[in-house]
């Protein structure tokens, strides 16, 4: 197993690394991890990272920073790194909920809706009956009191879970991890659209298009009206911010 090694991509520090050895650091450190949190990042994450300082902070704080974006795995073999590879929130899930009968892991899903939380609940059940469901929470769309936060808190760590899944979308789910890093005893991952692919609510790209680096697209295709600026906008400000730092380069952490 490799030492983790980061690609400094636009500020941010983003793993070099593929699904086998991510598993394996995350499998073998998992005592070690909890009380913290992985970020999942992709393009969208990163260019908010490069534009907001304290993001960045949260981004940079993370125990890992997975490229879940294939931009992000091809400009770190450009820059030399040739075993990166993408890493997705969605893949990475299905690993670890494969793996949970023979190594006992119990997970919690924390985020989205109570909807989606029911019909992906159905699924893992069907899917993986030999998986732990430790608990579900689906949090109001609105800033829990403290009061509130101590009691999840509470109802969290109660639940005993190796592995938090938090569906909050970026950038609320990372503010979240990072505003609850060590009051946690797991390790938070934040995976997005994680919670509606198990759901069944969206469709996963064709394997030829994630490969291509195009899984934005078909996302784009599914929900244009809600997603066209952020997708259009953000992959311009990308190739746009990269050129204005070109000369800085990427290097190993």
């Amino acid at each position: 197993m490799r030492e983790l090694q980061y690609c400094e991509i636009l500020k941010t520090n983003i793993n070099v690394i593929n699904m086998q050895d991510a598993l394996a650091y995350i499998e073998a450190q998992i005592d070690v991890l909890r009380g913290r949190y992985i970020c999942v990042s992709n393009v969208h994450t990163t260019v908010m990272a490069y534009e907001n300082e304290a993001y960045r902070t949260i981004q940079n704080s993370a125990a890992m920073a997975l490229p879940d974006g294939g931009p992000l795995s091809k400009y770190s073999r450009s820059a030399g790194f040739e075993h990166a590879e993408r890493v997705t929130g969605p893949d990475l899930m299905v690993e670890l909920f494969r793996r949970s009968g023979a190594k006992g892991y119990r997970h919690y899903f924390y985020g989205s809706t109570q909807e989606t939380l029911d019909d992906m609940r159905a699924a893992l059940e069907r899917d993986y009956p030999d998986m732990v469901i430790a608990g579900m929470y689906a949090p109001p769309f609105r800033a829990l009191t403290e009061s509130e936060d101590k009691e999840i808190i509470a109802q969290i760590n109660d639940a005993r879970p190796d592995f938090i899944w938090v569906g909050l979308g970026a950038p609320k789910q990372e503010e979240w991890m990072y505003s609850h890093r060590d009051k946690l005893n797991a390790v938070s991952v934040g995976v997005g659209a994680g919670f509606d692919y198990l759901a069944g609510h969206i469709r996963r790209a064709p394997r030829i298009m994630q490969a291509l680096c195009m899984e934005w697209l078909y996302r784009l295709l599914q929900d244009p009206k809600r997603l066209w600026k952020r997708y259009v906008t953000t992959n311009a400000k990308f190739i746009k911010y990269l050129m204005r730092e070109r000369k800085t380069g990427s290097h190993e952490k």
